[in-house]
């Protein structure tokens, strides 16, 4: 998509610089501004609690010609716009931890200045790394709570159904496997066949069967409610970093 030369990344922290510099053949510098200047893309992919002083460091380098892409979790263009220079375009994104395996899942939102060619070239970033939804941006913080925070729900999912395996007397390793491989495969299913997951369930459940007996567990447990009350609240948390 963009060719390694024409990439540099800034850090501070210049042992992370050396890394990335040497993994993935990118330029390197430790100067926000001057990385700024040279960028006609800039993108934010730091916390929202570190964001303001490096907002403050690259206002300078910023106009309306150059592109603001910022990942930090709940902060708003508004607020961004704000630190910057007038005119400045400004897009957010809510990717997750699976774009380093080209499987991310990212929605993006433009702010006030950005045009429909600005939230094109940002998915485009994003789509050769995953999936990505254009949205509104009031949609932003529940969607940190679905995809941004969701694979950490995902993970003790895989780690459970694999405990309960070696609890009925399966190895760890082929739990493991197996278990990953589940939840892979679901996922696949319903991308594939773009059935109700509803439906998908169904398919899998025989009257009277092993299946609908641990599905009554798992109500049993308020396991569904635990998903969305864990999606939920960290949607709640992303608007509170945002104030």
């Amino acid at each position: 998509l963009i060719p390694a030369q024409n990439i540099c990344a800034s850090d501070k922290y210049h042992p992370n610089l050396q890394n990335m510099g040497d993994e993935l053949g990118i330029n390197t510098d430790i100067d926000n501004k001057k990385v700024s200047l040279w960028a006609d893309i800039i993108v934010l992919a730091i916390k929202p609690q570190a964001l303001k002083p490096v907002l403050e460091e690259i206002k300078p380098a910023i106009n309306d010609k150059k592109l603001v892409i910022s990942i930090a979790a709940g902060v708003t263009t508004a607020l961004i716009e704000d630190e910057l220079a007038r005119g400045s375009k400004v897009i957010r994104v809510m990717p997750n931890i699976a774009v380093t395996v080209s499987e991310g899942a990212a929605a993006i939102c433009a702010g006030k200045n950005a045009n429909e060619e600005d939230l094109k070239y940002a998915a485009g970033i994003f789509d050769s790394v995953g999936s990505s939804i254009i949205t509104s941006e009031k949609n932003m913080d529940a969607v940190t709570g679905l995809s941004g925070s969701g694979p950490a729900f995902i993970f003790p999912i895989i780690e459970a159904m694999a405990d309960g395996a070696v609890h009925e007397g399966l190895d760890r390793e082929n739990a493991l496997k197996l278990a990953t491989q589940t939840v892979l495969g679901a996922a696949q299913l319903m991308m594939t066949t773009k059935k109700h997951p509803g439906e998908l369930k169904d398919m899998v459940t025989s009257p009277g069967g092993t299946t609908i007996r641990g599905l009554q567990k798992l109500e049993e447990n308020k396991v569904r409610f635990a998903f969305m009350d864990a999606v939920i609240t960290s949607a709640r948390r992303s608007k509170e970093l945002g104030k």
